[in-house]
């Protein structure tokens, strides 16, 4: 593939949750990290962070949910991002997420889930490790 350059994330706040400060320090470390991050903003629908991956070229989303619509919101992401034919873009979350949800949602397709506790280093590490290249089981 030859993709050089630093790795694009889209950390975006998917649905009706207006707290986004877990949100904007993920956004923050990763840029620290030598990334390039686009921050959608709250009360984003999962079409608009959807096309705002693609038209940015992103690597990866990162998805913060604390609403309790987290498998409804990384479903719906993951089938845009297959009907777009965008498969390559990966999606990694956190938030408020019952351990019970966490392996279902890696079978459609979440790459990792980052529940609370959660280091932003933890976080950095895995994005290096796993975006752009296949992720870990």
């Amino acid at each position: 593939m030859g993709v050089t350059g630093p790795i694009r994330v889209v950390v975006a706040k998917p649905g009706l949750d207006g707290h986004d400060r877990g949100a904007k320090v993920i956004a923050r470390a990763l840029r620290d990290a030598g990334m390039e991050v686009i921050y959608t903003g709250l009360h984003q629908t999962p079409e608009q962070i959807v096309d705002t991956a693609i038209q940015e070229d992103a690597d990866a989303i990162g998805l913060s949910i604390l609403s309790g619509a987290h498998n409804t919101l990384f479903a719906k992401v993951i089938e845009l991002l297959k009907d777009r034919d965008a498969e390559d873009i990966k999606v990694f979350g956190g938030g408020i997420i019952p351990e019970a949800d966490i392996e279902p949602l890696k079978e459609q397709g979440v790459a990792a889930i980052f529940t609370p506790g959660a280091t932003t280093a933890s976080i950095v590490d895995w994005v290096n490790a796993n975006v752009r290249q296949p992720a870990e089981a």
